[in-house]
């Protein structure tokens, strides 16, 4: 089934009103409470200041590894750092990440116009986007969330509207952004395959596949490739095989985040408490479901889109990496709009076409009340401003500081050792020996730990890659070595405790700080 026809491809007057209000709702939200930046984006901001400031694409200077997921949005930082003379970061990725979000409340306000006919779908949408906790706390915490999302979609519409080659070149670009992009890249070009296949059955073989969106495509990525082939002699990143070697975790902890996560997806459990969540899981799958089938329905296309949310837990899932909340906004942001169009259906066949629009804004407007419980319009640390509970940050803004302390005392060439490298190696800028391995190759070779080193984090530092590299400093939460480097008797030879903070975070009550003893 193609698109309706009965939606012009154009924008009328009450599109663009209604645009502009979207668009702005979604900036202003993003600006009021300021950067809240989380560890990982430190750790790209670290990449694109020392491209700004000459020393290259790499975290420690002379050391070529590619430990962010995200090259474009690295790419994109530097340049907008190096025009503007500035290597504030946490700012200008806020600015970034607020147009994003706005364009993405826009594109889904689109994708619900257009496919179910009628505005108010898209208009649900797009302003629970807006105000969405986990996009807001991702966008102010510095991550490529936004822009991610924001090609994705951009993909999906230009597929929507026929402009196949635009659709390759944003999926190229979503690539560069994050390399995940290939769980929905592949249904997409399954699609346009078997688009073109169709359209041009009487052809002979080779004209019947889509080889200009390919080429699009690959030579979007094709500088990249031949760079980090050359830089890092691998174009991917580190980041993924550290973490999976590194975490330990029971098998069905993705799965169960996934199921948790998709049964409040407006946050309902700030509300009604966990019975929300056991409800949800129930409720949203279905409307999801029957969304999906709808818009399927009014274009056949709409397919490879709505699929995601579900391919994208069975990938994750399947590989069982430790999940982080950024990695739930992409999915999210589809079965949102699935979910709002599977209640529109429902409405509109139980109640009428005439109820319908009654029944969406009622509860919209319940889904908006629950989503904005999540907000504190107080903090209780940080900036005085209205801000998403997910946006904690207090974790980051200790270890900046400990960075900075360890930076007065330190010689230049001093080496920190750290479980979460992002703070601390952003506000100290020494060379850092990540015990995790996303940006030091070397700590792989000593994971997995054995079980019964595993601090309650699920996560342990490997004793002997503390005692072969002796690093002069070490910066780690208490978990992370309860049972296992700190109850090493070399240790205490070797290490005095430098200092420790009070801080409740990754199971943790304390962040202690060890120097080596000369």
């Amino acid at each position: 089934m193609q698109r309706p026809t009965e939606f012009p491809s154009s924008l009328t007057h009450r599109d663009i009103a209604i645009v502009c209000v979207l668009v702005l709702l979604a900036i202003i939200v993003r600006l009021i409470p300021g950067p809240h930046i989380i560890d990982d984006a430190f750790i790209t901001f670290r990449y694109a200041r020392n491209i700004v400031d000459g020393i290259g694409f790499v975290y420690n200077s002379g050391e070529h590894v590619l430990g962010t997921t995200t090259p474009l949005y690295t790419l994109l930082l530097a340049l907008v750092g190096w025009l503007g003379g500035s290597t504030n970061f946490p700012a200008i990725a806020q600015v970034i990440n607020a147009l994003a979000d706005g364009i993405n409340g826009v594109l889904l306000y689109w994708i619900a116009r257009r496919l179910l006919e009628h505005p108010l779908p898209g208009i649900v949408v797009g302003l629970l986007w807006a105000v969405a906790p986990r996009s807001v706390a991702f966008a102010i915490g510095g991550m490529e969330t936004g822009l991610y999302v924001a090609l994705m979609l951009g993909a999906f519409v230009a597929w929507l509207e026929g402009y196949i080659v635009w659709a390759a070149a944003w999926t190229g670009l979503a690539t560069l952004t994050r390399p995940d992009t290939l769980i929905w890249a592949g249904p997409l070009a399954l699609a346009i395959i078997w688009q073109t296949w169709q359209r041009r059955s009487g052809r002979p073989l080779p004209a019947r596949l889509p080889w200009r969106a390919g080429g699009v495509y690959l030579a979007v990525l094709l500088p990249w490739l031949v760079y980090g082939t050359l830089t890092f002699s691998n174009p991917l990143t580190r980041s993924m095989t550290a973490k999976v070697a590194a975490y330990i975790q029971p098998w069905y902890t993705a799965l169960a985040t996934f199921a948790v996560n998709y049964g409040v997806p407006f946050f309902e459990h700030e509300t009604l408490g966990g019975a929300a969540a056991l409800i949800g899981s129930l409720v949203y799958p279905v409307l999801a479901v029957i969304g999906g089938i709808v818009l399927v329905r009014k274009d056949w296309r709409a397919l490879p889109l709505v699929i995601f949310p579900w391919l994208y837990a069975a990938v994750f899932a399947a590989v069982n990496i430790r999940m982080f909340n950024w990695y739930l906004v992409p999915p999210m942001a589809v079965f949102t709009l699935c979910v709002v169009a599977g209640l529109w259906s429902l409405a509109g066949r139980l109640a009428g076409s005439r109820w319908a629009p009654w029944v969406l804004g009622i509860v919209a407007a319940a889904w908006l009340v629950f989503s904005l419980r999540d907000w504190e319009l107080h903090p209780d640390y940080g900036p005085d401003r209205p801000t998403p509970r997910m946006a904690w940050n207090e974790a980051e803004t200790l270890q900046e500081q400990v960075g900075q302390m360890i930076a007065a005392r330190a010689a230049q060439d001093a080496v920190i050792a750290a479980g979460d490298i992002g703070a601390i190696g952003w506000s100290s800028n020494l060379r850092i020996l990540d015990t995790v391995g996303l940006i030091s190759p070397e700590a792989t070779p000593y994971y997995p730990v054995d079980a019964s080193m595993l601090g309650s984090s699920g996560y342990a530092v490997a004793p002997d890659l503390i005692f072969d590299l002796r690093p002069d400093y070490i910066s780690l939460l208490e978990s992370y070595g309860e049972n296992s480097l700190f109850i090493d008797p070399r240790f205490e030879q070797q290490y005095r405790l430098l200092a420790e903070y009070p801080i409740d975070v990754g199971h943790s009550s304390r962040l202690l700080v060890y120097e080596r003893i000369e």
